[in-house]
């Protein structure tokens, strides 16, 4: 449920904090006060789009703080993600500047946009006053009757993609087999030239390091003798020599000096240092000799390798891993000329197709009738006495990825009148209340079945405790604004319930009721939303009927709508001074 919404330096908004509670509340006021801030604000705050043009006109940024209190559902997910998730409150803040940039946060921790719109669908359900266009579109029709009937339409989409993936694999093979065995062949040819090198993965460099020491053998000889002879040769004058000398010089005189200790010691170092070279130096003259044979042998590797990296176009270090990429292809053309095994795979990605396909299209049947039943009885409360409603479910020409059927829906605008498509039999105005009958009575549903526990349990998690009808009841008058307000009167009493709306009949309905004005301060024109009670929301309701609200007979007739509406427990809204 959503608690409290703040706005600070938002559109028109100097600075607001608005509580709510539950049950139904609904904003009025003049047309062009700014009714749908709130909505606009919230819906920034829960991920929606930013620009730069919501920063109130001389702000350097614009602040909205929306409250809700924690789903059980998202508990595990703010864990996940990394956010506070030990209070009973949900606090999501979004900054925007005036650039256009914007800043996310979740309890007081930066969140991406991503986040926020994933929140989003676990606390609110916005119905716009455009909601009938969508009744037109397949897509918007499957997905409403999948979210009652609570099917996930994920696994089926993705074993379709898997189905049609094999399907073309099988039809290129087909259709290319003689391409596919040229293109064997000469591979098959290219691996067998590899695979008579047979090229290890390290060879290459090991086989440079080896012919520089081969091909440079007697210039490393002649070198190792020359150093030996100069550490530890005959000559009076080699290293380790004039080492000694040294050593024996001070060794006499530093016990007269402390401070040739050091250097006595760095001698002694040296000392055994050059007796090391000059043991290694010896050893490696043993072990290294010329060795012709095996540099021609050598050359000839090497001189394959650069055949084969120049036939083919690769560096020599690469032939190792082109023998493995050229194997892995060959397998791939295995594969695809493989006619049986590819078509065992398409029809075991069908069979698991068809098995979410049949899952989906039985839970869309099971659920067609009794919301076709809901709407139609919805319907006779909004002005179409007689009308009735159906969801017909066509099986499709082909299978598709959203499975066995398309949907649609069809109207009977009265009595004896054959159901036909919404868009071929209904006016604009009775798109309008159909369109409400659908989002209060798939809403009622919701709300029903996630209290029941009998939709699946992921659905019933993430069902949102809020409901936002944006002047949703557009194109609506008379007696049809009474059911109107009834209807969401009763849909308030299992969900909290907002609706911004124009009728005075709806909004004599309201267990909270919000006025939205203009005013003017220090010459700029700011939007000022504050609760009514009493005379003050006879007054608002007055004005609505379109009378003087200061009449007796405006007074008198909104009095008379607010006593008549059928009200529960009352239930106050409060609003805090903006400072």
């Amino acid at each position: 449920m959503l608690k409290s919404l703040t706005l600070k330096d938002f559109v028109i908004v100097s600075a607001l904090d608005v509580e709510f509670d539950s049950g139904f509340s609904v904003l009025t006021g003049e047309t062009g006060a700014g009714k749908s801030i709130l909505i606009d604000a919230l819906q920034l705050a829960l991920g929606a789009r930013a620009e730069a043009h919501v920063v109130r006109e001389g702000a350097s940024r614009a602040e909205i703080t929306a409250a809700f209190d924690l789903p059980p559902s998202l508990s595990g997910w703010l864990e996940e993600a990394g956010f506070d998730a030990g209070d009973s409150t949900l606090l999501l803040r979004r900054i925007v500047d005036a650039k256009g940039g914007s800043r996310g946060f979740i309890n007081g921790s930066a969140a991406t946009v991503a986040q926020l719109r994933e929140v989003a669908d676990h606390l609110i359900d916005i119905h716009g006053q455009h909601a009938w266009q969508g009744l037109t579109r397949p897509a918007s029709v499957r997905a409403l009757l999948d979210e009652q009937a609570g099917v996930d339409i994920r696994p089926m989409a993705e074993a379709y993609d898997h189905w049609r993936a094999a399907s073309l694999a099988l039809e290129s093979a087909r259709t290319r087999q003689g391409e596919l065995a040229s293109e064997r062949e000469r591979l098959q040819w290219q691996i067998g030239e590899l695979e008579k090198l047979s090229p290890g993965d390290e060879e290459w460099p090991e086989l440079n390091a080896e012919h520089q020491r081969l091909a440079h053998a007697q210039a490393l000889l002649d070198g190792a003798s020359q150093a030996v002879r100069s550490v530890s040769g005959d000559d009076d004058d080699n290293a380790s020599r004039l080492v000694a000398r040294a050593l024996a010089a001070l060794e006499d005189v530093a016990e007269f000096d402390t401070r040739l200790a050091p250097v006595v010691e760095v001698l002694h170092g040296a000392q055994a240092q050059l007796e090391d070279a000059a043991h290694t130096l010896n050893a490696y003259l043993s072990r290294t000799e010329l060795d012709p044979a095996r540099l021609a042998e050598v050359d000839q590797r090497m001189s394959a390798w650069m055949s084969l990296a120049r036939r083919y176009r690769r560096p020599p270090e690469e032939l190792a891993a082109l023998l493995a990429e050229w194997r892995t292809h060959l397998k791939a053309l295995d594969d695809a000329a493989d006619l049986d095994g590819l078509e065992q795979r398409v029809a075991e990605a069908r069979a698991a197709w068809q098995k979410e396909a049949k899952s989906v299209s039985s839970a869309r049947h099971k659920t067609a009738k009794p919301l076709a039943q809901r709407v139609t009885e919805a319907m006779q409360q909004l002005g179409m006495a007689g009308g009735r409603f159906e969801v017909e479910l066509t099986p499709a020409n082909e299978p598709q990825s959203y499975g066995l059927e398309t949907v649609e829906f069809l109207v009977a605008g009265h009595a004896g009148s054959a159901p036909r498509t919404l868009g071929k039999v209904a006016s604009g105005g009775e798109l309008s209340r159909l369109a409400l009958a659908i989002a209060v009575t798939t809403a009622q549903q919701r709300q029903a079945s996630s209290q029941a526990g009998n939709r699946r349990a992921a659905a019933a998690a993430s069902s949102p405790a809020t409901l936002i009808f944006d002047e949703i009841d557009s194109g609506v008058g008379g007696t049809v604004a009474d059911s109107v307000g009834r209807l969401m009167k009763q849909l308030g009493r299992s969900a909290q319930v907002l609706a911004v709306t124009h009728l005075p009949q709806v909004a004599a309905c309201a267990d909270c009721h919000f006025v939205v004005a203009k005013a003017t301060e220090k010459g700029q024109t700011l939007s000022q939303i504050a609760p009514v009670h009493g005379e003050a929301r006879v007054a608002e309701v007055a004005r609505m009927l379109g009378g003087d609200r200061q009449s007796g007979t405006s007074l008198a007739h909104a009095q008379e709508l607010i006593q008549r509406a059928v009200h529960e427990t009352p239930r106050a809204a409060r609003a805090k001074p903006s400072t």
